[in-house]
């Protein structure tokens, strides 16, 4: 067992750089199964969901070889077999396999997937997907079989603009009979990065990147490549560092497009910052103004950042409001920063939060990947020392985020308990 140690209040400078995007390569990994051959996959993020997406590509007896960020899959010798549910509750995203090897196969069996406990996390809207498309399913307990004689275009309105179940169709639709249209498709740059990755492997999609997604099905895919864009929940994570500790911090390796929502809060917080080139660099804003953050789907405010951007609204001038509207389990970091002094009063998915508040160091416990972020944003800028157990929420999706924090002037170490 392992546990952050953070020495809070110390200055950062130096520069952070960005790696490949967590959601990005999670469904990219998968995306590489529908290719007959060896695709090659960029900029893939050194974080345990990338190795718990490994272990179940290998339990479908595909070969992997890694050479630092780049990975070749080879799925030459691929087998459609039962995913168990010890390899799919290890993260959210495995079931971007279900509509890989149903697309494939006409057939998938795995359990439900696991990830952070941020909310109830219902499949319907993929299932709903893939019943449209010709597939029908069986469930018993936690196990389901997908399965289909043939699986035919079809016009798919999505109830509300989910990035799951907007890939997990397009995977299924990229080998079906005719037209597949996704209506009220999610928005994300990701999408895009996927599309691209099918494209280049030969499929027949456009409209990512809008609600509207149009699949031609094809016979056939061959191996690929595709670069993970930047992290852009990364980025915006230690922009936000940047903002309560920078000293000329530089953040590079960014898409300023991705983050603007971002941005445009920082602006009305009155936070320095300035762009060069590919990169952001942040100094310390003493007095920062309060705002009003309500996340929403992209191009809003992203529900990924909202923990973190709460701890930077601890430290405004003023009385600041926060509310999640996408998942309902996303507060659970709130009596951390409570314990830790924050002012905050919660009602439901609804947070004021009383600034200037100082904080004050203590044992405190990560209870989901961007909570234990803003913690990790809370003991930096805390008064003396701050131990964050249950990590391996953090090490979920934060590519080498000690070494990273370290390297600009973090007092922080991994510790085993």
């Amino acid at each position: 067992m392992e546990r952050i140690v953070i020495d809070g209040g110390h200055t950062l400078s130096g520069t952070i750089t960005i790696g490949g995007a967590k959601n990005s390569a999670v469904a990219l990994i998968p995306a590489a199964l529908l290719a007959d051959g060896v695709s090659t996959i960029e900029n893939v993020p050194n974080i345990t969901d990338r190795d718990a997406l490994f272990d179940i590509v290998k339990h479908l007896n595909c070969d992997i070889n890694q050479n630092g960020s780049e990975i070749k899959i080879d799925t030459t010798n691929l087998k459609n077999v039962l995913i168990t549910q010890e390899l799919s509750v290890r993260l959210r995203a495995s079931y971007y396999f279900m509509g890989v090897l149903l697309g494939k196969y006409k057939r998938v069996e795995m359990y439900f997937p696991g990830g952070c406990n941020i909310g109830s996390r219902p499949i319907d809207l993929h299932l709903k997907g893939f019943k449209a498309l010709g597939a029908k399913f069986t469930k018993r307990g936690h196990k389901y079989t997908i399965k289909a004689d043939e699986l035919k275009g079809a016009e798919i309105t999505l109830d509300f603009a989910s990035v799951g179940a907007t890939i997990n169709i397009m995977f299924a639709a990229v080998y079906a009979k005719g037209r597949t249209i996704i209506h009220n498709a999610a928005k994300e740059v990701e999408i895009v990065n996927i599309m691209d990755f099918l494209n280049n492997m030969g499929a027949k999609i456009s409209g990512a990147g809008t609600d509207t997604i149009i699949i031609d099905g094809v016979t056939k895919l061959n191996g690929a490549s595709v670069k993970v864009i930047p992290d852009r929940i990364e980025a915006g994570t230690y922009i936000l560092v940047g903002a309560l500790l920078g000293k000329d911090l530089k953040v590079e390796g960014i898409v300023k497009e991705h983050n603007q929502a971002l941005f445009d809060k920082l602006n009305e917080m009155g936070v320095k910052y300035k762009f060069e080139g590919n990169a952001v660099i942040l100094n310390k804003t003493d007095k920062l103004k309060p705002v009003s953050v309500i996340t929403q789907v992209y191009p809003g405010f992203p529900t990924d950042l909202g923990q973190p951007m709460s701890v930077v609204l601890t430290q405004a001038e003023g009385i600041s409001k926060m509310e999640e509207t996408i998942w309902e389990n996303r507060v659970g970091h709130y009596p951390y920063l409570q314990k830790m002094g924050a002012k905050i009063d919660v009602d439901g998915l609804k947070a004021t939060i009383y600034g200037k508040a100082k904080l004050v160091g203590t044992e405190i416990h990560a209870t989901d990947l961007r909570g234990g972020a803003a913690l990790i944003l809370a003991a930096l800028i805390a008064e003396g020392t701050t131990s964050i157990y249950d990590i391996d929420y953090i090490l979920r999706g934060y590519e080498n985020i000690i070494h990273k924090l370290s390297n600009v002037g973090a007092k922080i170490k991994l510790e085993e308990i």
